[in-house]
């Protein structure tokens, strides 16, 4: 049976700060489960890049980029049950890894197959736009520049809020894709830090990633890990304020129900 909730609307009120020190602490306590979860989710999203990587270096361009697409229907429930277990143990609940993703991601891959494949596809083509940029091969208006990472973001504060709500919350697609929009703008502090602050980690893994050997595996098997979990440090507390998510389960456990 689906760990959800039930909810029709978002309230408008503002989730409590639980302070940054607490990515620390998750992240030291988890290390392990961390890289194990990012081990699985590669497992579901790698085909997908594989085929995209081959299309972005001429290989069969078209029809790789269509395979890419439709090779990231897995995406979303996986997107869905990483943030399931990093969200457990921000709640500082037991799990198991594996068994969480497994049903996680069995619950909910229908429901998340197109917010995924979405996701996924804007993915690749910030990739395709922003790609000859960053190796110096093209050059791109500044007025155009700023909208691009204005895209960017917006769509940073946006997207983890679908995922978490595919994980808990029991409302058909079209009404999660309404919260998340109304939750990241009434909370968008939150929302601009969360997308601000991983983003920028993640230019910091692009840039080290090609001058070390060490530092390649490293970011590899940890980079998604600790950006997603500094994303939800900051997002988390917005959601579980506005559904009562946590005192939901833990009222629920200590029911029996």
């Amino acid at each position: 049976m689906k760990e959800s909730l039930k909810s029709t609307g978002v309230p408008i009120e503002h989730a409590q700060d639980k302070g940054v020190g607490r990515f620390f602490e998750v992240l030291f306590g988890n290390i392990r489960d961390l890289i194990k979860l990012n081990l699985i989710f590669c497992c579901c999203v790698v085909p997908s890049a594989a085929a995209f990587v081959l299309g972005f270096f001429g290989v069969l361009t078209g029809y790789m980029y269509a395979l890419a697409f439709l090779m990231a229907f897995p995406a979303g429930g996986a997107i869905t049950s990483y943030f399931f277990c990093v969200t457990k143990m921000l709640r500082d609940e037991p799990g198991y890894i594996w068994f969480d993703f497994k049903r996680k991601f069995l619950e909910n891959y229908k429901q998340a197959a197109a917010p995924g494949m979405l996701c996924a596809a804007f993915i690749y083509a910030q990739v395709f736009i922003w790609g000859p940029v960053v190796a110096g091969e093209a050059w791109i208006d500044i007025v155009w520049f700023i909208m691009g990472i204005v895209v960017v973001l917006i769509f940073a504060m946006v997207a983890p809020y679908i995922f978490i709500q595919i994980a808990y919350i029991d409302l058909k697609t079209s009404q999660i894709l309404k919260n998340s929009v109304l939750v990241s703008f009434i909370n968008a502090p939150r929302s601009f830090m969360g997308a601000l602050t991983g983003g920028a980690l993640w230019a910091v893994f692009v840039i080290l990633m090609p001058d070390s050997l060490i530092a390649t595996p490293l970011i590899v098997l940890v980079g998604t890990p600790v950006t997603l979990l500094l994303y939800l440090v900051w997002v988390w507390p917005p959601v579980d304020k506005q559904f009562n998510i946590d005192k939901t389960l833990r009222e629920r456990r200590e029911a029996g129900g």
